[in-house]
């Protein structure tokens, strides 16, 4: 969620290596990826944010796939509930 011009912001110090400094200015200065440095690093970290969490995700669906309480579930459920218009699934 991008933040607002009303959300607290804060300082931070990070020791960045030369060339990643040279990057992120390259990218708001000459490629306009983003307004400013500071949205340019919220929106990476929003974006990896967001990787990591999918990636946590798809490791749970995964597991859950292979669980054999959850396919039993699954076939009590299409037992209960039969799915009886499938046109939506063409």
């Amino acid at each position: 969620m991008p933040a607002s011009r009303s959300t607290p912001k804060a300082k931070r110090s990070y020791n960045l290596r030369l060339s990643t400094i040279e990057l992120v200015k390259r990218l708001v200065d000459v490629e306009h990826i983003a307004p400013t440095q500071d949205a340019l690093v919220e929106r990476a970290i929003g974006k990896l944010a967001r990787t990591l969490q999918e990636d946590i995700d798809a490791r749970a669906w995964s597991r859950a796939a292979r669980d054999p309480s959850v396919s039993a579930e699954d076939a009590q459920i299409e037992q209960e509930f039969p799915l009886t218009d499938t046109a939506w699934l063409e």
